[in-house]
């Protein structure tokens, strides 16, 4: 299907629960069932400077608008390409003289472009601005608290000149990509993939939050920060509640035993994330340590619990560079989720690629290399070939490959090879938290 083109799917009515998509096709994995460019877009204030405003690549050395000292650019392409969305926010930004968060940014690029275009239903889009569901009327005390504050902060950075939008229709804007943020940010280009066989006439579903939870736990979530009532049949049976909240079978505890250690787990993990927050990734890995003996007798390796232990520690030890003991984690986490998520869930497959490279950087050739390929097979499907995680994950997969092969024919050579190579060129420090590729282990210094 090309961008754009919006024949593979059609708008209805689903019962109970609003407006709905459904395939007027069959799909198959990996199949694009539409994609677009995003209709706003901006750059997280975490990443301003070091991500183009453009590409969203991550660049070392980025050009900034000589203007508004704000934007920051690969290049003149990129520069020249962002002029029209640019242009108005450039002006803007002066004028204010610093640049408001990322929230009120990306409403002042929809605005924009609704003052360009009007807004109405652009070519190839589903729906217009004005249709989107923004909830604004479900919004709780603190919820209105935080819009007057975004409306406030946005009046003060509209520029006079520009059109003037009434206050209910700034607070729709707000609404709406408060509810669809994470589909917006950072993104130039919006794919909808199918995950397995999608038949004709079937209702498409997305995943709105990450499906490792209790169905209970889940179902608030999704009704605090999405305002329904899910009905898919893992949350309205339970499916893998009780893998979710897993103990021993030999010996089985008791449920007192399982509560106490259920109340102890998250007693931790609070500690853990205050001082993680602080920067104490040494306590961290204490905390972690000592909670995951303690767990041991109690929970089964894909308890919630135990895997969010994992998952944080295997991350802060490869952070200070202890990769043989985070692989022996990461490996322990990857377990627990094959079992739990769906074989292609994108989250998976992330988790599957940062265990890949923790193993490659602790020196498990095998072990780093089998994760990478599964992680590779995964993105293919959730991200497709030509992303930029994915593009990545092949060039890991040829050089582990090559390592391996290395590595079986000389496995005596290979380890000294190794050890030349990193003490020629120090592991880079991973970054905290990171999803981002590790440089190849034999690349020397020039």
């Amino acid at each position: 299907m090309t961008i754009g083109s919006m024949e593979n799917v059609e708008v209805f009515n689903s019962e109970g629960k609003g407006r709905g998509l459904k395939a007027t096709k069959e799909f198959w994995a990996a199949d694009v069932i539409f994609a677009e460019r995003a209709y706003a877009a901006v750059v997280f204030d975490s990443l301003v400077t070091v991500v183009c405003h453009t590409c969203f690549k991550r660049q070392e050395k980025l050009h900034r608008c000589g203007q508004c000292k704000f934007a920051h650019y690969c290049d003149r392409t990129c520069q020249k390409d962002a002029w029209l969305d640019h242009k108005k926010e450039c002006s803007a930004l002066k004028r204010h003289g610093k640049a408001p968060n990322e929230n009120i940014r990306l409403a002042a690029r929809i605005m924009w472009r609704v003052e360009r275009e009007g807004s109405g239903l652009t070519e190839g889009c589903l729906v217009s601005v004005d249709d989107l569901q923004n909830h604004v009327e479900h919004f709780g005390e603190e919820e209105q608290k935080e819009l007057r504050v975004d409306v406030d902060t946005f009046l003060q950075y509209w520029p006079p000149q520009s059109q003037t939008f009434s206050m209910q229709y700034i607070s729709h804007i707000f609404g709406v990509h408060e509810a669809v943020k994470s589909m917006f940010h950072t993104q130039m280009r919006i794919e909808l993939r199918a995950l397995g066989k999608i038949s004709e006439g079937e209702e498409l579903t997305v995943s709105y939050i990450d499906f490792l939870n209790v169905s209970e736990e889940r179902r608030q979530q999704l009704k605090q920060q999405y305002y329904f009532d899910c009905t898919c049949e893992h949350c309205q049976k339970g499916l893998k509640d009780d893998l979710f909240l897993g103990v021993k079978e030999d010996p089985k505890p008791s449920q007192e035993a399982v509560k106490e250690m259920i109340q102890f787990s998250k007693d931790t993990l609070e500690k853990i994330h205050k001082a993680r927050s602080e920067g104490l990734y040494h306590e961290v890995v204490r905390l972690c340590r000592e909670a995951l003996q303690k767990q041991e007798p109690v929970f089964s390796d894909t308890n919630l619990y135990t895997l969010r232990l994992l998952s944080v520690v295997s991350e802060v030890l490869s952070y200070l560079q202890a990769f043989d003991e985070a692989s022996h984690y990461a490996r322990r986490m990857v377990d627990g989720y094959m079992k739990l998520y769906h074989p292609n869930n994108a989250q998976l497959g992330m988790a599957v690629m940062r265990a890949g490279l923790t193993n490659w950087h602790a020196g498990h050739i095998e072990v780093g290399h089998g994760m990478i390929c599964k992680a590779y097979a995964i993105l293919l499907v959730t991200h497709g070939p030509s992303h930029p995680i994915t593009k990545d994950l092949e060039a890991m997969r040829v050089q582990t490959e090559m390592e391996l092969r290395m590595f079986r024919q000389n496995e005596f050579m290979y380890h000294k090879m190794r050890e030349a190579a990193l003490n020629n060129q120090p592991m880079q420090v991973m970054a905290e938290p990171s999803a981002e590729p590790a440089p190849a282990l034999f690349h020397k210094k020039p």
